[in-house]
C-alpha cells in the first residue's frame, strides 16, 4: 500500500475494518495497541456510533478523534408489518437512503441487505430499477444494516441475504470486503450469507475463484432467452446459454449448489411450457430453484399467479427432478417488494 493510500484509507470510516486494521489506526494516533481491541468491541459488540461515546478511552484522546466517524447510518423510516417483518429507510453520511429489511423467526434473523443506492440493471418487475442508480455502497455501509437490524430487534442476527436494493456483482470488491467483516468481526457464518445477481459476465466464475463458503443465487426470471430480455434489459448482452453455462463452471470450481430465483408472473412465465423450458435448462448439475410469487408494486401491472398455477409450477419442476421450493415474500403490508418504500418516502 502507497503511503498515499494508506492516507486515504485513515480518513475513511472505521466499520468494516478488521482487529489488525483498528490496532494499526489507535497506535499510528499515539495509543497503546490494547486500544485497538477495545475501538473493535466497541464497534461491533456495541455498536458505537462515535468515538466519543467509548468511555474506556481517555476523555482527552476521545476530543481528538470525537469528529473522526465510525459510519454509522441514521433510520429515515421504519415500517413494521403484522408479520414483525421490519423494512428500514437508512440515511446515509452523504444523505443518500437505502432499504434494509429485518425478517424474524423464532429460529432465526435475517437481514435482507442493499449493496447499492439504486440499481442500474432496470428490471422491469422491481421498484429499485424505476428509481435508477446512484452509486455503490461502501464495505461499512453495508455491515451497518447488519448493525441497525441488530440493534433495532435486540437480538443476534443469523442470516444474511444480498437481495435488497442493488445488483452484488456490480459492487464486488465491496460486497466480498463487507462479507469478510459480516463473517469474522460480527461472527456470521459464510454458509449463512447468500449473495444474490441477475448475472454479471465475466464475474460469477470471479466469485468462485474467491472460494468462499456462501451460496450465490442467480435470478433467471425467465426460462428462455426472449423472455428474459423483456424483463431484464441486460440480459441482451449476456445470453442464457452462457450464464448457465458459468454457472455450471461455478458449481464444478466451489462444489457448492446455487440457487435459482424465479419470479412467477401471472401469464407472463408461469406456464407449464415455461416449467419445461426451466428444467430442461437446469438438468444435469446441482442446484435449487426457489419460485417467488410476485409481489405487486404500483409502477407496472404484473400479477401474482393463483395458488393452483404455482402449484402445477412446482408440481412440473418436480415431476423432472428439479429441487424446487416456493418463498411467498414477507412483510407484504411494510410495502416489502424492493425498492417499494424508499419510492413511496423520499
Amino acid at each position: 500500500m502507497t503511503a498515499e493510500s494508506q492516507e486515504s484509507r485513515s480518513h475513511n470510516p472505521l466499520l468494516g475494518r478488521s482487529l489488525d486494521e483498528l490496532t494499526a489506526w489507535v497506535v499510528a494516533r499515539g495509543q497503546p495497541a490494547y486500544r485497538g481491541k477495545q475501538l473493535y468491541n466497541w464497534i461491533y459488540d456495541r455498536s458505537a456510533r462515535s468515538l466519543g461515546e467509548i468511555t474506556v478511552f481517555p476523555k482527552s484522546w476521545r476530543q481528538q478523534v470525537a469528529d473522526f466517524p465510525i459510519g454509522r447510518s441514521q433510520v429515515h423510516y421504519r415500517s413494521q408489518a403484522p408479520d414483525e417483518t421490519v423494512k428500514y429507510l437508512l440515511k446515509l453520511a452523504d444523505d443518500t437512503v437505502i432499504e434494509t429489511v429485518g425478517i424474524p423467526t423464532k429460529k432465526r434473523l435475517t437481514v435482507c441487505v442493499s449493496s447499492q443506492v439504486g440499481c442500474p440493471m432496470a428490471c422491469e418487475f422491481c421498484a429499485t430499477g424505476k428509481g435508477g442508480f446512484i452509486r455503490n455502497l461502501a464495505p461499512h455501509e453495508i455491515v451497518d444494516q447488519v448493525l441497525q437490524v441488530r440493534e433495532d430487534f435486540g437480538r443476534r442476527v443469523s442470516h444474511i441475504v444480498f437481495m435488497g436494493m442493488g445488483e452484488p456483482l456490480l459492487n464486488l470488491d465491496n460486497v466480498l470486503a463487507a462479507v469478510r467483516s459480516i463473517n469474522e468481526d460480527l461472527g456470521i457464518g459464510q454458509r449463512s450469507i447468500t449473495i444474490s445477481t441477475v448475472g454479471i459476465r465475466d464475474r460469477i466464475v470471479k466469485l468462485a475463484r474467491h472460494r468462499g463458503q456462501f451460496t450465490l443465487a442467480v435470478s433467471l426470471h425467465a426460462s428462455n432467452q426472449p423472455q428474459r430480455e423483456q424483463l431484464i434489459p441486460s440480459a441482451g448482452g449476456y445470453p442464457l446459454d452462457a450464464l448457465i453455462a458459468d454457472c455450471r463452471d461455478y458449481v464444478k470450481l466451489t462444489g457448492r449448489r446455487l440457487t435459482f430465483e424465479y419470479i412467477l408472473l401471472a401469464g407472463v412465465n408461469d406456464t407449464l411450457e415455461n416449467a419445461v423450458e426451466l428444467a430442461d435448462l437446469l438438468r444435469g448439475f446441482q442446484t435449487h430453484v426457489n419460485l417467488i410469487p410476485y409481489n405487486p408494486i404500483n409502477e407496472v401491472d404484473f400479477k401474482r399467479p393463483d395458488r393452483r398455477r404455482i402449484a402445477d409450477f412446482v408440481a412440473a419442476l418436480e415431476a423432472r427432478h428439479i429441487a424446487v421450493s416456493v418463498r411467498y415474500s414477507r412483510g407484504l403490508e411494510a410495502d416489502a417488494a424492493c425498492g417499494q418504500l424508499r419510492a413511496l418516502k423520499l
